[in-house]
């Protein structure tokens, strides 16, 4: 179990950050989280500020250096790309304005001097909203972004002690084209996450990308990973931490609705479980902090420390920590009874209401429109009734296969033959929200048959390696039409496996 406790002025000395979203905050070692740059009210920063860990404190260091135009350290931006290596921190591209930056930068956090760097090589081109990591001690990989006109796939790899690019040629299948997602070396492979697509849809893909060490001799290749569990929904402007064996996920933007799409935002944290191999739903308790994306999430010995982000409408400047039960701080919030958010439950608390609203907005919208009527009860609080207690399905199979002629089970039967059989396009509106509920039945049928086996055999083979990307859907108003396939596809797949277990 995990407590949200929100900073208090007892927790640091200094100065604190200024509200900002798009910024950086990098660990230095153990001792040090650097942040840098970043946005609120259309006015892009450029300033550092510092919390040293062993003393507790905020400070804004006085930095030196010099760069081609003569001014001290890099001009304001946000989006950019920061990474550490050593007591370095290696700064590239970003947004000033309307124009994508394609500059180099490093802060040696030791001297607090800022140098910009003249690199060669296969120079990567101007970008906001990449992602890049550090490879080992000397190298760093950078994936994707967002030049102005397209969204990018490339890989490059810089060398920090020769100070030249590379661009990774990489055959076979690649990620599609993106930005805003996460992208974290993991051992020796850097694992992207999510992120913004070319034409707009926010993507909820897993890729991993080996051949990054050159001592491995490997050739470098993708693989999308199919990593079973409670996998978080498509975003982008979301975190990734490293936290020891996991990897923690907060935060970050989608969109919801059908005919009508709106932004989303959370404040949920799905962990990666890398012993697993599972996503699992980080169980907390208490209110979580306001739904955000592009914030920074640091690890802090055990703790997580969240800052800033936005929500489309405001820019924060708050600090929360995130905690095990057993840190003296939970205290706070142990004092008095806290409102579980359990496992199993979508965390985004502060936020949800907004987004039924908005749900029941498109829909009346939608009935406006065509004349039916479609279910939004949330099926993430509601449990998932029987198939024999779904008054919807039941009215919808008995139009179908005419009343009187079979039994419940029966008909119910045929219904699913049915869609088995069925074409996207053949679906009517009307049929969407009880197929998705049966679909979603059918998935939580598959589990419990994976984990019973699992428990006769203890074989973690036995708990199956499918991905259910409808699963965590609540409602049919948040299905796209080009969703509607894919659903298909997958219940079709689900029958198929419960016919045969």
């Amino acid at each position: 179990m995990h407590y949200w406790v929100r900073a208090s002025p007892a927790d640091f000395a200094g100065a604190i950050p200024q509200p900002r979203s798009g910024h950086t905050a990098v660990n230095i070692g153990k001792s040090k989280v650097v942040v840098f740059g970043g946005l609120i009210d259309k006015k892009f920063l450029s300033d550092i500020t510092v919390y040293d860990i062993e003393n507790k404190l905020w400070f804004q260091p006085e930095c030196t250096g010099s760069g081609s135009d003569g001014q001290v350290g890099p001009s304001p931006r946000a989006f950019h790309v920061a990474v550490t290596i050593d007591c370095h921190m290696f700064i590239f591209g970003g947004r000033s304005g309307g124009r994508r930056l394609g500059d180099f930068w490093v802060l040696d956090t030791d001297i607090w001097q800022w140098s910009e760097l003249t690199s060669f090589g296969d120079l990567p081109s101007a970008r906001d909203f990449a992602a890049a990591s550090a490879i080992g001690k000397s190298k760093i990989v950078m994936f994707g972004g967002w030049d102005g006109k397209k969204w990018l796939s490339d890989v490059y790899i810089l060398d920090t002690m020769t100070l030249e690019w590379r661009e990774l040629a990489v055959l076979g299948t690649v990620p599609p084209p993106r930005c805003g997602h996460t992208a974290t070396m993991v051992e020796k492979r850097l694992l992207v996450y999510g992120g913004r697509g070319g034409g707009g849809p926010i993507m909820a893909d897993l890729w991993a990308l080996k051949g990054l060490i050159e001592e491995e001799n490997e050739s470098p290749g993708w693989t999308q990973l199919k990593i079973p569990g409670q996998a978080p929904t498509a975003r982008c402007g979301h975190t990734v931490t490293s936290g020891g064996l996991h990897l923690l996920l907060f935060g970050g933007h989608g969109t919801g609705g059908w005919l009508s799409r709106y932004d989303v935002y959370y404040n949920d944290c799905v962990v990666l479980d890398r012993v697993s191999v599972q996503w699992k739903r980080l169980p907390t308790t208490n209110e979580p902090p306001v739904a955000r994306a592009y914030h920074s999430m640091t690890s802090v010995g055990s703790r997580y420390l969240l800052f800033g982000g936005f929500d489309g409408k405001s820019t924060y400047g708050d600090l929360w920590w995130l905690v095990p039960e057993d840190d003296p701080i939970a205290k706070r919030v142990t004092a008095s009874p806290p409102k579980a958010i359990h496992e199993n439950q979508d965390a985004s608390m502060t936020s949800m209401e907004k987004e039924r609203q908005m749900q029941e907005n498109a829909v009346s919208e939608l009935q406006k429109r065509i004349g039916i009527s479609v279910s939004i009860s949330d099926s993430n609080v509601k449990k998932i009734v029987d198939e024999l207690e779904d008054t919807e399905l039941l009215e919808l199979a008995s139009k179908f296969i005419g009343e009187g002629a079979l039994s419940n089970k029966e008909a119910v039967q045929a219904l699913r033959d049915h869609w088995s059989k069925s074409s996207p396009k053949s679906i009517q509106l009307k049929e969407l929200s009880p197929l998705l509920r049966d679909y979603k039945r059918s998935v939580t049928r598959i589990k419990e048959e994976n984990f019973g086996a699992f428990l006769q055999s203890m074989n973690p083979g036995s708990l199956g390696k499918e991905t259910y990307r409808f699963h965590h859907i609540k409602n049919v108003s948040q299905l796209r039409m080009d969703d509607i396939p894919h659903l298909l596809a997958e219940y079709r797949q689900l029958l198929l496996d419960l016919g045969s277990s």
